[in-house]
């Protein structure tokens, strides 16, 4: 059992900012992305990290702890290319730009 997890429900301590996530938009087009690598077998589960600087959508190839790519959204960048991500199980980014459905598009998901 870990316990170091933490589950808040009704915390009305916090007030969770709507900028805070991924617009309609640019979550529908990351589920659709989502939905055909699960349909190639290629990805098997996914998760949400959520902070004040950063939504990311995390990609599970496999049961494993760590996940394999994260596609992550910067509230507040330092450069406009910097906006949007696609970052590796360390961290390193691997793809950015100021536009997600150029991102996802132009990225060659097989060879990553």
């Amino acid at each position: 059992m870990n316990r170091n997890l933490k589950l808040v429900i009704n915390n009305g301590n916090q007030k969770i900012e709507d900028n805070y996530f991924f617009e309609k938009n640019e979550l529908k087009t990351i589920l659709d992305l989502y939905a055909k690598m699960v349909s190639e077998g290629s990805w098997k589960d996914y998760g949400l990290n959520i902070s004040n600087r950063q939504v990311s959508f995390n990609v599970f190839k496999s049961a494993t702890e760590n996940a394999t790519y994260k596609i992550c959204k910067n509230f507040k960048p330092s450069n406009k290319n910097l906006k949007y991500l696609i970052t590796d199980s360390r961290g390193k980014i691997l793809k950015n730009s100021q536009d997600l459905v150029i991102l996802i598009k132009k990225t060659n998901w097989k060879k990553l």
